[in-house]
């Protein structure tokens, strides 16, 4: 039955409900059928980054979306919010291809644009989780998560972070803890899912929900650090030049990412059944580098812990024998798949990307003395970025303190958030912004603000820190 002749049917029987007195109660367990109890499967996958240098945040989407559409989510139910400069980037050796794996497949195909370029900001992604059409803003294409009380929700966000903080492509815009934790609360208490599961990939991720995720509103979210660590990129490029990713100079994926995915394709493929606490401690073993964590990090779970028992079928997999059968994508991912890797800190796959570009260009050429030019600036960057913190921290709280985590066992990151932002811009305002290598002193900006620092010291810290506007980076 179409849709529209549904509405019209429901339409008229609300009439006779109206008009017919006796016949209420018949009508009321009538209009209670249609598929009050059936659940929707939604997803939004996000990339908060742009720029060549973070091709695996998108080619991480990408390769998410995949996935959901393998597991039957239907397309209509996914959002993909990423910036779309990488494809077609001049850079990209394979024009119009994106991998998640040196020997993969290209998961690029059949992604759709929904939010894409200036149009993947905050606003939008928070109006998306919401299913808040009214406030979107830009030409996306208007599809948010209209979600009901029975369904189930993913999100996967896959960026730069800092303490407390995701990054979004423009420079200086940043989601914090706080508004996602609102946006989550607010989504439960109008009865917008049944339950709903949050990844995220970024360097101090944890602090993202550690003190600020309630365990009372069916959300369960895994991070793929905790909150004081990086995470990190892999399928890296290496100085072996018959080594898998050679012809790129940037990561393919983020080790966390493909933990997770090639994960999901081997089960998927096999027909296998896991949950998500199944799933976490593959991530987490995976992401430890085996447990040694010498070049991994911490991958962590937060929220209704009732949750973790849940198959992943309820999310984005489907694993019962009868579905379809051309796994072509799965395959690539999950036999072999990190035999050999090259992984490389997030903040710093922007280095091996700038780093490659100098040592690939011809010697004496404009190439060369631009990529030099683009690493020396970049370098110098963090230094100023470094100094600048420093300087400050040491003016309004002395020593090293501003380094320190105040001691807040599993508390948020800073107890005034409006705090954090007005000294974030204070100094930006002043000193530049921090950038995706920047966001890591977000701790020494909420350690100001837990020692209860006026925000006029701390204007006149940053322009005697930064007496003169930066030059601009990258």
């Amino acid at each position: 039955m179409g849709r529209g002749l549904l509405c019209l049917l429901l339409l008229q029987l609300v009439g006779l409900v109206v008009a017919g007195g006796g016949r209420w109660r018949w009508q009321e367990e009538f209009l209670r059928l249609p598929s009050s109890d059936e659940a929707t499967r939604w997803a939004v996958l996000i990339a908060g980054s742009n720029g060549f240098y973070n091709y695996r945040h998108q080619a991480d989407v990408c390769h998410a979306y995949q996935i959901m559409r393998k597991g039957g989510v239907e397309e209509q139910n996914i959002v993909v919010m990423m910036y779309d400069d990488i494809a077609h980037n001049p850079d990209n050796p394979r024009p119009g291809l994106i991998f998640n794996h040196p020997s993969g497949p290209d998961v690029y195909a059949g992604v759709p644009k929904d939010y894409t370029g200036d149009d993947v900001n905050v606003n939008n992604f928070l109006a998306v989780l919401l299913g808040n059409r009214s406030a979107l803003t830009g030409s996306g294409s208007g599809k948010v998560v209209a979600s009901g009380p029975n369904d189930h929700v993913f999100v996967y966000y896959a960026d730069h972070g800092g303490p407390g903080v995701l990054s979004m492509p423009a420079d200086g815009e940043y989601l914090y803890a706080d508004d996602l934790v609102k946006a989550l609360k607010k989504k439960h208490a109008g009865g917008g899912y049944k339950s709903l599961v949050v990844y995220v990939e970024a360097c101090e991720s944890g602090s993202i929900f550690e003190g600020l995720l309630p365990s009372d509103i069916s959300v369960y979210a895994t991070t793929a650090s905790n909150a004081e660590e990086s995470s990190w990129g892999t399928y890296c490029p290496g100085d072996d030049h018959d080594a898998p990713a050679a012809e790129f100079d940037t990561c393919l994926g983020d080790l966390y990412s493909v933990a997770w995915m090639e994960d999901a394709e081997a089960h998927q493929e096999g027909r296998l059944a896991e949950t998500l606490r199944q799933q976490y401690r593959t991530v987490k073993n995976r992401t430890s580098d085996e447990g040694t964590y010498t070049l991994g990090s911490h991958v962590m779970q937060y929220g209704d812990m009732a949750l973790a028992p849940q198959s992943l079928d309820l999310y984005y997999m489907d694993t019962s024998p009868a579905t379809a059968n051309d796994h072509k994508l799965a395959a690539a991912g999950a036999k072999g798949s990190h035999s050999y890797t090259v992984s490389v800190n997030q903040r710093d796959a922007d280095l091996l990307y700038l780093w490659r570009k100098y040592r690939r260009a011809g010697e004496g050429t404009a190439e060369k003395v631009e990529a030099r030019e683009r690493l020396v600036q970049e370098m110098g960057r963090r230094s100023r970025v470094d100094r600048s913190v420093e300087m400050i921290g040491g003016l309004l709280l002395g020593g090293a303190k501003h380094k320190q985590q105040v001691v807040r066992e599993r508390a948020a990151l800073v107890e005034d958030w409006e705090c954090l932002r007005s000294m974030v811009r204070t100094f930006e305002d002043q000193c530049g912004s921090l950038g995706q290598y920047g966001i890591k002193h977000m701790r020494s900006f909420a350690n100001i603000c837990n020692a209860g620092v006026p925000h006029h010291a701390m204007a006149k810290a940053a322009s005697l820190a930064c007496p003169s506007p930066p030059p601009l980076h990258l």
